[in-house]
């Protein structure tokens, strides 16, 4: 499932053809992807200009001019691309160019649903669709379902050691179980969990209570890195994940853990081999020589 890197590299490339513009025309071709869709979920988005587009942990949050937030979800196979007519003044490496009209309707079996805003096209694509859509009133997003119990944002200034000390004191479980918790914090996942504790050198098995202050103010430090780090690669592309011009994302190309399992640990002075664990059903990756 995209990860918080993944979501923010969406996010920026469908910015320019949705932040401070009007949708013209809003479509949607079925009615439901994970959950069904809000009632006359397309009309309503239609003729509505999109405010700003920002991110909280995994979602992506369009605030409307009519008081409600479009909230979108990629789930595991979700993808949201944009296209735009060669001549239309759009480019950059967000968008994907076409000869054809945006105005020409040929979609795809998976193109779910589509927004048109100018000479530009949105089109999002699921093949599983485990994706997600909704629109909820923004003065109330700390009331949704699925937002309102959040942790802080591990780019964000409220993420900081004394946030995470606070959050895992007393803690038994493991220091991986406890960092996908997205009460504790939101946004990280499998990927980014693993190679964040092989930087900050702590065992994923770790009861998470009993790490001390200045390992968790180096963790929190990695955790930020490795995000940041990832952000700028265009994500990590394992299976389904492509970037909203449809290019991959290199991060993969950068791992130092995650699903190199039987390979040497690449801290140059380490002579470990990389091991995997399962914990609560997941693939962990590590090195047993330097994560104490």
């Amino acid at each position: 499932m995209p990860e918080l890197p993944e979501v923010e590299t969406v996010r920026r490339g469908i910015a320019p053809i949705l932040e401070g513009n009007r949708i013209e025309r809003a479509r949607a071709f079925r009615a439901d992807l994970r959950w069904p869709f809000p009632e006359r979920f397309a009309e309503r988005l239609t003729g509505r200009t999109v405010l700003s587009l920002r991110r909280r942990s995994k979602y992506i949050l369009g605030e409307m001019d009519d008081g409600h937030t479009w909230r979108m979800h990629l789930g595991m196979s979700g993808r949201s691309f944009v296209v735009a007519a060669r001549g239309s003044g759009l480019g950059g490496s967000f968008v994907h160019e076409i000869p054809a009209s945006p105005r020409v309707d040929a979609f795809g079996p998976h193109d779910h649903v589509v927004v048109d805003t100018g000479a530009a096209r949105l089109i999002y694509n699921d093949a599983r669709r485990f994706g997600a859509m909704d629109l909820w009133p923004t003065a109330d997003l700390e009331g949704h379902p699925l937002l309102g119990k959040l942790g802080p944002e591990p780019l964000g200034n409220l993420f900081n050691v004394d946030a995470l000390s606070a959050a895992l004191n007393g803690k038994t479980a493991s220091i991986k179980a406890a960092l996908l918790d997205q009460r504790v914090v939101s946004g990280l996942g499998n990927i980014y969990v693993c190679e964040a504790l092989w930087r900050a050198k702590i065992h994923p098995a770790r009861a998470a209570g009993s790490i001390s202050r200045k390992r968790l103010d180096a963790l929190v430090r990695h955790i930020r890195d490795v995000l940041a780090e990832a952000i700028e690669a265009g994500g990590s592309s394992l299976r389904d994940y492509r970037q909203a011009d449809g290019e991959l994302g290199y991060f993969q190309h950068r791992f130092s853990v995650y699903d190199r399992e039987d390979e040497p640990c690449t801290l140059m002075s380490c002579p470990g081999v990389v091991r995997r664990l399962v914990q609560s059903g997941r693939s962990t990756f590590y090195c047993p020589k330097c994560q104490k």
